[in-house]
C-alpha cells in the first residue's frame, strides 16, 4: 500500500491501507494536536517517530499487541514482589515525571521516541482528561511507572520505565488489575514482541482489533484524574 501525505484537517486514511511490509506504516505529516491524537487513537493509529524536526509517522501494525485486563502472567518472583517489594502505586500525580523517565535513552538504544514535542503533547492530553499515569514509588522516590491514555474501554499504553527490577512491571500489573475491576476491554501494547508476550499480551489480526475500536462505546471514557479502587493498590 501507499503511505499518505497529511498536509490539512485531522482525518486518517483506513487503517487496514498500512503498509505491511514495513511494520504498518500508514501516513506521515501532520500534527501532535489534541484532536489529531484522539482521532488517530480512535482509528486504531498512532504516532511513532525520533525527530521532533522531522515528519510525523503513524502507524497501523498487523496484528495488534494486545492485553485482557486481569489476563496479565505474573510469574512467582514477580508476585513476590508484589507482596513484598516495598513498592507503592498511584494513579495520575506525577505523569510529566512518569513521560520523562520513560524518555530517557534506554542501554543499547541510541535515542528515543519521546522527543520533547511528543511530550509535551500527551502532556495537552492528561490536563484534557484522556492521558493518565501510574506511578511507582519506593521510599519516597519514583522508581518505575508507565503511561498512556484512555477511550471508552480502551487503554492505549504509550511507554514504561523502571529504574530498579521489575517496576515496569508492578506498574503494568496493577494497572491491569484496576481495568478489569472498570470493565476494560483492551490494554492496547501495539507491538508484539517476546518480552510483552511472556507478560500474558497476544497477537490479534488489525481488523480484529479495528472491529473491536468501531464498537466501543466512548460514553464510558473516564475522563480527569483517575484513582485506585480501595482494594486494587493491592495485588
Amino acid at each position: 500500500m501507499a503511505v499518505s501525505f497529511i498536509q490539512s484537517g485531522i482525518g486518517f486514511p483506513d487503517a487496514q491501507q498500512a503498509d505491511d511490509s514495513i511494520g504498518g506504516l500508514l501516513a506521515v505529516g501532520g500534527d501532535l494536536s489534541p484532536k489529531r491524537l484522539l482521532a488517530a487513537y480512535r482509528a486504531g493509529i498512532f504516532p511513532w517517530f525520533d525527530d521532533d524536526q522531522a515528519p510525523i509517522l503513524w502507524w497501523s501494525p498487523d496484528p495488534r499487541a494486545v492485553l485482557v485486563p486481569g489476563e496479565m502472567h505474573v510469574s512467582r518472583s514477580l508476585a513476590k514482589r508484589l507482596r513484598n517489594g516495598g513498592f507503592e502505586v498511584s494513579l495520575d500525580l506525577a505523569f510529566a515525571e512518569v513521560v520523562q523517565g520513560c524518555a530517557i535513552k534506554r542501554q543499547g538504544r541510541s535515542g528515543t521516541w519521546i522527543t520533547p514535542a511528543m511530550g509535551v503533547a500527551y502532556g495537552h492530553l492528561h490536563e484534557l482528561g484522556y492521558a493518565h499515569s501510574l506511578e511507582v514509588w519506593c521510599e519516597g522516590r519514583l522508581v518505575g511507572g508507565l503511561y498512556g491514555l484512555s477511550i471508552g474501554a480502551f487503554f492505549f499504553g504509550e511507554s514504561m520505565f523502571s529504574s530498579v527490577p521489575d517496576a515496569s512491571k508492578v506498574a503494568l500489573a496493577h494497572l491491569s488489575k484496576q481495568l478489569k475491576r472498570w470493565r476494560f476491554q483492551f490494554i492496547d501494547c501495539q507491538i508484539p514482541n517476546d518480552h510483552l508476550r511472556s507478560l500474558g499480551v497476544k497477537s490479534i489480526p488489525r481488523t480484529q482489533f479495528l472491529a473491536a475500536l468501531a464498537a466501543n462505546d466512548e460514553s464510558k471514557t473516564r475522563l480527569g484524574n483517575w484513582t485506585f479502587d480501595a482494594d486494587c493498590r493491592a495485588c
